[in-house]
């Protein structure tokens, strides 16, 4: 039978069972994209340990921080140009020429002769690698409504957890074994495996845009701004002082490129990152608590190894692992959430109290000391999970969820690249704060020969448990005192980001997927289907070109 749905009408009280042929597809598309993802996410992580062995046999130590920096760059810069060309044409062929030039990046750099090619191939991996993770989380939506979409995203947030543990102890295991060009030659299988999936199991719909618009000036403008922002937070207090000549000038230029692009994306006919997705207030809210995240999650991240093997003793290895607690509870957090949503529709209260709990996680943290037990240690790191994985990817759910098909890949873009931004200045700032103040307590309290000739710049682990005992507890207490306030000064941040998510609406999670702005057929129950009726079709086709904001969420998809 066939039932006309009126906005009278009672809203579902859950999603509709899926048909048993269409879920078992949408789990082959899901297992290529997690694959993918798990390609992107352990290319971030996996040369941790093994950079010190690559640059030592390439002999490339100056050039070190590009091997990491060019990755970040090129992938930072491409990911809104990703999910722009992705609404435009497409995001099946963008999607597999994605995994193509990741894959033949890994191949340069599995190659490399030297630094020079090294640093090539980690470039163009990073040009393939901005468009693994936003494709793949745009693709979901193409293929899962909103209130279906949790539980998916929550195990992406999951594959991010195993890949943040996975890929250093990776990196160890190919570097102390068959090699760490193996680092980069394991992604060929992957990657072909995730094109091959892609090929015979992905079925999008198909984009009618001929000859689309491009916003090449916006393209460039986007890749000048994000250069000098990432080259300032690498460079910054670190490579060069603050108050440098090349440091201010990036500063200056950064500004003025960015000024120039706002310009630019407001007489585009198909900008790159649209103004007007500033003017839906849960996009704004949540893609400044997304910032606010990364800031607090990478800034912490950072050291926290670095920390671990000074004050603990513990080898790089055992450091990894002393971070499974963490990875873990966002392991577990991530999914459940992803689950809570989609069981029940309801999200708001989710990535609010997650973001209570890493401020919790912060303000704990600024609390450890050298003789801290290390469960007690692991418990923190835990709830800072805990939080992360509340929080993370429901907010790119509520950005899905705020806009029509046509731009989600635009906006989860656009979301993505202000976390990525915020990562990359906690890593910087955080760095900045803790270089500066351990080389200030280590000048006032190591008396003169004390550290063996040694400075702050020249302390390994293996030299530090080498000290004399009195020397390295100086060294360790150092350490100590000069990162843990830095957890405390982030808490204030992660409070505004709180504030801010409360004043986000809960708009229902479609349980349709939208096409133009109408959303498709779904089932209802084994005999029956839900229509628009005649009016309501117009009523959708007016909310779509009212704006995104009017069509997001659809009386007759409201669930829950």
């Amino acid at each position: 039978m066939t039932t006309t749905l009126n906005r009278d009408a009672a809203p579902a009280s859950a999603p509709a069972a899926a048909d048993p042929g269409a879920k078992r597809g949408i789990l082959l598309v899901f297992a290529g994209l997690m694959v993918t993802m798990l390609l992107a996410s352990l290319d971030q992580t996996i040369f941790s340990t093994a950079l010190p062995t690559i640059v030592g046999e390439l002999n490339g130590v100056d050039h070190m921080l590009w091997v990491t920096t060019a990755y970040i760059l090129a992938s930072t810069i491409m990911l809104p140009v990703y999910g722009k060309l992705g609404d435009l044409i497409g995001r099946k062929g963008l999607f597999i020429g994605a995994i193509s030039i990741f894959i033949l990046g890994s191949v340069i750099g599995g190659l490399a002769p030297d630094m020079t090619w090294l640093i090539i191939g980690r470039a163009v991996q990073g040009l393939g690698g901005g468009g693994l993770m936003i494709l793949s989380q745009a693709i979901i939506a193409d293929v899962v409504p909103a209130r279906e979409r949790g539980k998916y995203m929550g195990i992406m947030g999951g594959v991010f957890a195993l890949s943040s543990v996975a890929g250093p102890l990776l990196g160890g295991w190919f570097t102390e074994g068959i090699g760490w060009r193996w680092a980069f030659w394991m992604n060929i299988p992957l990657g072909a495996l995730a094109i091959i999936t892609a090929v015979f199991f992905l079925r999008l719909p198909k984009v009618d845009h001929a000859k689309p618009t491009l916003d090449v000036a916006g393209m460039g403008l986007l890749a000048l701004a994000s250069t000098g922002l990432v080259l300032t937070t690498t460079w910054g207090g670190t490579t060069y002082a603050w108050d440098s000549l090349l440091i201010i000038s990036l500063i200056i230029g950064t500004i003025v490129t960015a000024v120039a692009f706002i310009m630019v994306e407001r007489r585009a006919a198909e900008p790159i990152m649209p103004l007007h997705l500033f003017r839906d207030r849960n996009f704004t809210l949540t893609t400044i608590a997304g910032l606010i995240t990364g800031i607090a999650m990478f800034g912490a991240l950072a050291y926290l190894p670095t920390y671990l093997q000074m004050v603990t003793g513990a080898n790089a290895t055992e450091a990894g692992f002393l971070m499974i607690p963490m990875m873990a509870a966002l392991l577990i957090s991530s999914i459940g959430s992803g689950w809570l949503v989609s069981k029940f529709g309801r999200y708001k209260w989710m990535p609010i109290l997650g973001t209570v709990i890493v401020a919790v996680a912060l303000v704990l943290l600024s609390t450890m000391t050298p003789t801290l037990e290390t469960w007690v240690l692991c418990s923190y790191l835990a709830l800072m999970g805990l939080g992360l994985g509340l929080s993370m990817q429901i907010l790119i759910l509520i950005v899905q969820n705020s806009f029509p098909n046509s731009e989600v890949g635009t906006a989860t873009a656009s979301n993505n690249y202000f976390r990525q931004i915020g990562a990359s200045i906690g890593s910087a700032v955080v760095g900045s704060l803790f270089a500066a103040r351990l080389t200030e307590l280590l000048t006032e309290r190591m008396p003169a020969g004390a550290a063996g000739g040694g400075d702050a710049n020249s302390f390994t682990p293996a030299i530090v448990q080498g000290l004399p005992d009195a020397a390295r507890q100086i060294v360790i207490s150092g350490y100590n005192d000069a990162l843990t306030p830095v957890f405390l000064y982030m808490v204030p941040l992660v409070i505004v980001a709180v504030i801010l998510l409360c004043f986000v609406t809960e708009k229902p999670l479609a349980t349709t997927i939208e096409r133009d702005g109408v959303p498709e057929t779904r089932a209802v129950d084994g005999n029956s289907s839900v229509h628009l009726a005649g009016a309501e079709k117009a009523d959708a086709a007016a909310s779509s070109a009212a704006g995104p904001t009017a069509s997001a969420a659809p009386a007759h998809t409201t669930a829950g």
